[in-house]
């Protein structure tokens, strides 16, 4: 009697998400498809998969599959979900480990605002509603799916918090579209990422990301949404085009600080699932890759596209001195209204998350092979244009 080894074959991984979505096949534009064959071919040459990472990698793919089927297919069934509209969201972008997951959980406490949740990110189907938003029984089905991750990684928390009704970034949503850098910052697949970086169209992305708004949307509104990823650098004019009326908090940190946490971050999550962990290799893949996303970015800050919308510049020493502070510039800066209501709710999240609520996050440059000369030499020209200054201690 053999064990099978969890099957990444792709005619395996369709079936297997079209019979968990109920029977639905139809995935939608093709890109998706070419993302999903690149994405397996990476993880078999690439990744240094062990046998439970081969079950996370085919459980994060069966996930996003069946995630995309059922957002298509309630489509179908509720055609007025076409009919809402994303109106003037505030997006958070920036290079990870900047402070944006915080500040994106931060402006989700006012409650005209509304944020993806990690549990309706993970199973949006049906779509959420209002009288349900609190007690719906997926919020228990996500946070059962925390405690193994924080037994196998207890020091993850630390670093990311995890929750089901914590908001959640759009990384993960874009994963539906078998676009998205979650899956080179869980799993070494260096040749899909080439391909994310060089080759993938983000227009059909960002139409996708549209959809799943509209859907979370329909039925549970607010005023305005509050985005939040990293990877929007990638195909941030798809973004503005998109969401021509967008507001920008664009975060900035000292580049050092901000490569070695990601670095440390990614070797911590591959090391659930892979063979072989090269922290240094991780370091200056990533520093590569941001660089050259930060930079396409801050240039398309200054085309046409970028006419509409409005940006606010957000410093991490800034924030982590003054976190409600920040909060009352860019709600100026975007003449937003602050509300007693809002103000008491993140003064009580700033309360209930103190920093290291979970554990210290300790990491050094040496670790990864990061020369913090060589960085700041490198990164020099946005530091210049940001003012930033070396991050000390």
């Amino acid at each position: 009697m053999t064990n099978a080894l969890p099957s990444l074959e792709i005619d395996d991984l369709l079936a297997e998400a079209s019979r968990r979505a109920g029977g639905r096949s139809d995935f939608g534009e093709p890109q998706f498809m070419q993302g999903l064959e690149r994405l397996v071919d990476s993880l078999e040459r690439d990744a240094f998969l062990t046998p439970i990472g081969r079950m996370i990698a085919r459980e994060r793919i069966l996930n996003s599959a069946k995630n995309r089927l059922d957002y298509l297919g309630d489509r179908k069934r509720h055609p007025e979900i076409a009919r809402e509209k994303i109106v003037a969201p505030i997006v958070v972008v920036g290079m990870p480990r900047t402070g944006s997951t915080i500040l994106h959980d931060l402006l989700a406490q006012d409650p005209d605002s509304r944020a993806p949740l990690t549990w309706e990110v993970m199973f949006p189907s049906p779509p959420p509603e209002p009288a349900t938003f609190e007690t719906d029984p997926r919020i228990e089905a996500c946070d059962a799916t925390f405690p193994g991750v924080d037994a196998q990684i207890p020091a993850f928390k630390a670093m990311h918090p995890m929750g089901a009704r914590l908001s959640q970034e759009c990384v993960t949503i874009m994963a539906d579209s078998m676009v998205s850098a979650l899956f080179h910052n869980q799993f070494r697949v260096t040749a899909y990422q080439d391909w994310v970086d060089t080759q993938a169209d983000f227009a059909p992305v960002y139409a996708f990301h549209e959809q799943q708004l509209q859907h979370l949307q329909w039925r549970v509104k607010r005023d305005r949404w509050v985005l939040k990823t990293g990877a929007h650098m990638w195909g941030l004019e798809h973004l503005l085009a998109r969401y021509p009326d967008a507001r920008i908090v664009f975060t900035h940190r000292d580049p050092v600080k901000t490569m070695t946490s990601y670095a440390s971050l990614t070797a911590l999550v591959r090391s659930l699932g892979s063979q072989t962990i090269d922290p240094k290799e991780i370091a200056r893949d990533w520093t590569a890759r941001i660089k050259r996303v930060l930079e396409h970015a801050i240039e398309v800050r200054t085309r046409p596209v970028a006419a509409r919308a409005q940006f606010y510049d957000m410093y991490f020493q800034d924030f982590v001195s003054d976190q409600m502070g920040e909060v009352e510039k860019i709600y100026r800066a975007f003449g937003l209204p602050l509300t007693e209501e809002a103000r008491r709710r993140m003064k009580l999240f700033i309360a209930d998350n103190p920093k290291d609520k979970h554990g210290i996050h300790r990491y050094s440059p040496e670790e990864f092979g990061v020369d913090p000369a060589a960085v700041r030499e490198s990164f020099g020209p946005y530091m210049q244009r940001f003012g930033l200054e070396p991050e000390r201690g």
